[in-house]
């Protein structure tokens, strides 16, 4: 059983219960209900702490992280990043405007994507945001217009993409030449957006931005990445005359879903990054630039789990087994989406010996709703409480409500104590906008 015990917040209490952060799983079960998101804060405040510390040892004190926003989205969570000193970035005037209602300002956060609306431009940038990762051409001259109409200088990164093959699920790769995501070094798109962006009065370049995927346990595609862009940068340095201030390498480092992938030692993944990026600078005569992350998965994906009640056992003689629970696909669809893998434990067994393989089904009307296939888990009775550990990142930020189902509500763990920072839906909550 230790073996599934795959971050340190986990652990099994004298009752046989699994424990997150110290504190019972199956009492917050019986106190909020379930589903329900259990977050550790004082890891995601920790993780924070190493980011920061490590990437102004590795890449200089002007270096910072930005917390990617997408991962998980809600007030408090920027609260915590406020007040640990991290940057931000969105990808929407939602994530933007969740944000500053929890006092964080538009004046540390970086606004991605690949389609702003006009009315996200003129959102983000009436309230002071820092800087656009700009993606197109089209999208540059609505900036620098909408920059000129009021008055100012848009400070502006360019997102170009590199060409890299992580090794990672296709449906999160976003390196590729053939991608929705920025202009491509190859084709000579990346350099042509460039010079135009130059020629902008109203903008500001200050460099360059990528982003090659997600689930990244090994450091070579990043090192890979930036051997293209410092030698995008040095040929932009020799032909245009523009040398990169700030270099943003996004993020995709890995986390540990299942006792067979590695733990990732982040402070010394960056240093390896960092070394093969300076010696690059060397090769190509380039300052080092203010180098930039974006961790979002690595910040919060292992603090969380999601609990679950155990309802119908059925067992298909000669086939398979299938438990399923009070949640699915409506608060975690990245099986679905991505057949993501998932440890599993039944949380009032924990201490018990795993005798049952079995297919973990969420309750939606639709055969695809599964949360795990073919795992070994405790036996598993009606009422029980199953964890499915590592739900942190892109479990409630990419939530519905599918069949009319109430989001479940996020409960903080700190020192013991236990928080709620998101409510759990109700039915009047579903159907609030419906007009009868």
């Amino acid at each position: 059983m230790s073996e599934k015990l795959i971050c340190k917040n986990l652990g099994i209490n004298e009752k046989g219960h699994l424990t997150l952060a110290g504190v019972d799983t199956v009492s917050m079960a019986e106190k909020y209900g379930t589903p329900l998101y259990l977050l550790d804060e004082n890891l995601i405040r920790e993780r924070c702490r190493l980011y920061i510390s490590s990437m102004k040892k590795h890449f200089g004190e002007n270096s910072a992280p930005l917390y990617a926003s997408k991962a998980l989205s809600f007030a408090y969570i920027y609260k915590i990043m406020l007040e640990e000193g991290m940057g931000i970035d969105v990808v929407s005037s939602g994530e933007l405007y969740t944000a500053m209602k929890a006092g964080f300002p538009a004046s540390k956060a970086y606004f991605h994507g690949n389609n702003k609306t006009d009315t996200d431009i003129w959102f983000a940038m009436d309230n002071g945001i820092s800087f656009f990762v700009v993606d197109n051409e089209e999208e540059l001259s609505v900036i620098d217009t909408a920059a000129k109409e009021r008055g100012i200088k848009q400070k502006i990164l360019l997102r170009i993409t590199p060409g890299i093959d992580p090794h990672t699920f296709k449906a999160v790769v976003t390196g590729n030449v053939d991608s929705k995501f920025g202009a491509a070094v190859e084709t000579s798109q990346a350099f042509d957006i460039t010079k135009l962006a130059l020629t902008k009065e109203n903008l500001i370049l200050e460099g360059f931005h990528c982003h090659i995927g997600s689930q990244i346990f090994e450091k070579e595609p990043f090192c890979d990445a930036a051997d293209i862009m410092l030698k995008f940068l040095s040929d932009v340095k020799i032909q245009l005359g523009f040398e990169t201030k700030v270099l943003n390498l996004g993020g995709g480092i890995g986390v540990r879903y299942t006792p067979e992938q590695p733990e990732i030692d982040y402070d010394a993944y960056l240093g390896e990054i960092s070394t093969h990026i300076r010696h690059l600078c060397d090769k190509h005569n380039i300052k080092l630039p203010q180098v930039l992350m974006e961790p979002g998965r690595s910040i919060v994906a292992d603090s969380g789990l999601t609990l679950y009640t155990a309802g119908s056992v059925k067992h298909i003689t000669g086939y398979k087994s299938y438990v399923s629970v009070d949640g699915g696909m409506t608060d975690n669809p990245r099986y679905a989406l991505y057949q993501s893998p998932y440890t599993v434990i039944v949380a009032n067994k924990a201490d018990m010996p795993e005798t049952l393989k079995c297919t973990i089904a969420g309750r939606c009307c639709e055969s695809g709703d599964l949360i795990q296939e073919d795992v070994a888990i405790q036996d598993v009775k009606r009422g029980n409480i199953i964890a499915v550990l590592t739900t942190g990142a892109y479990n409630y930020s990419m939530a519905s409500n599918y069949n009319r189902l109430p989001k479940p509500p996020i409960v903080m763990l700190r020192d013991g104590v236990d928080k709620t920072a998101v409510e759990r839906e109700t039915y009047n909550d579903v159907m609030k906008n419906d007009i009868l």
